[in-house]
């Protein structure tokens, strides 16, 4: 608690209520000091246009190997590092940024596409900076861009601490909601819950379709409903507009084809 200033004439005694949220000052400090930080780029962005006119029409970089690298140095040294890992599709670092993109505009584009959008070129050049990167270090850099989006670069280089809280918080929330679905599902699948094997073809069964189940993850004579959603997801990820194989991606969709009519 204080007084406001521009009662000062008075003696510091004002009728205006004074704010004692601590939280909200901090975070007030936190903005503005990204924005000084983005004013001073800009500001070294003009000088080095007065000392050389022809950096305007050089091509920008958003990200270098060497940015990269220290960022990646960064985060290893924080609390709660040791604790994420660089998982899969559906855990950890992968998953998170898989989540974030399936639940963003545009959820076929990865996410170097989706930062393409956002600052032409960024997306290209964060791909580039990490080749030499182990997993887990890629993941982590490519899961805060995620999360961030175009102010990435400035929370990595001033604030790495609070990103490794945020992608910690974040997985944590993505696994907490896989382990609600998978005992949800658990609880509707009736014996085959306590551990029996998803059933198999029938003797004599057509084995293009026991193929095709097969090819989109599906135990035989799965619902419509499951076929759509295998189908689905398997798209999203074989696309090759997202730099998936396109053989795979006809394998898909001819399997679906087949079970679904």
């Amino acid at each position: 608690m204080g007084f406001d200033p521009r009662d000062w004439p008075s003696g510091g005694r004002s009728s205006r209520p004074i704010t004692g949220n601590l939280d909200a000052l901090l975070e007030e400090n936190a903005a503005l000091k990204q924005e000084v930080l983005r004013l001073r780029r800009l500001l070294d962005r003009y000088e080095r246009l007065e000392r050389d006119p022809r950096a305007a029409t050089a091509k920008p970089q958003w990200v270098s190997h060497a940015e990269a690298v220290h960022w990646a140095r960064q985060l290893t040294q924080q609390p709660g590092w040791t604790q994420l890992r660089a998982g899969d599709e559906g855990h950890g670092l992968m998953g998170l940024i898989a989540h974030l993109n399936r639940s963003s505009f545009l959820p076929q584009l990865s996410l170097e596409q989706r930062l393409d959008r956002l600052a032409p070129g960024l997306g290209r050049d964060l791909e580039q900076a990490l080749h030499g990167l182990n997993s887990k270090q890629q993941q982590a850099l490519r899961a805060a861009f995620a999360v961030y989006g175009v102010s990435a670069r400035e929370w990595l280089a001033d604030e790495p601490r609070r990103v490794v809280a945020e992608l910690r918080q974040q997985c944590q929330r993505l696994e907490q909601r896989s382990r609600s679905r998978g005992a949800a599902g658990a609880r509707s699948s009736g014996p085959q819950a306590a551990g029996a094997s998803p059933p198999g073809p029938p003797p004599g069964s057509d084995p293009r379709r026991a193929a095709a189940y097969q090819q989109l993850g599906l135990a035989w004579g799965a619902s419509r409903e499951a076929i759509k959603k295998a189908h689905r997801r398997l798209v999203k990820q074989h696309h090759p507009d997202v730099g998936g194989d396109a053989a795979v991606f006809r394998q898909v969709n001819a399997a679906y084809q087949l079970l679904i009519h």
